[in-house]
């Protein structure tokens, strides 16, 4: 399941979550976002349980892209405990973007 993260629930959802988080900041004008999508939801589904993934829409939130240095998207955040822990940027292969996460859940 594919959370949606904004400014209000940030903190609560991402910072203080249980579970590792995958955010995916993405646009809607977003070619490589859109074409991420797929994979992005096949990974929400294949780590169901020990990830938590979701989206933040870089327009509307812009004070978290700004943040956490979003300069360019797709650009793909790991958070541990609070921490951001890895990232991914652009469109990546679906073996990239696992071996990532398994080095993130490891």
């Amino acid at each position: 399941m594919e959370h949606v993260f904004t400014t209000q629930n940030f903190e609560e959802e991402v910072l203080k979550s249980e579970l590792p988080v995958l955010v995916d900041f993405y646009a809607d004008w977003c070619g490589p976002c859109k074409m991420m999508s797929p994979l992005i939801k096949e990974i929400a589904e294949d780590y169901d349980g020990e990830l938590k993934v979701g989206k933040c829409n870089v327009d509307e939130n812009p004070d978290v892209a700004q943040k956490y240095g979003v300069m360019s998207i797709p650009n793909f955040i790991f958070f541990r405990k609070g921490e951001q822990v890895d990232s991914l940027l652009g469109a990546v292969p679906k073996g990239k973007f696992t071996a990532v996460v398994d080095r993130v859940l490891a």
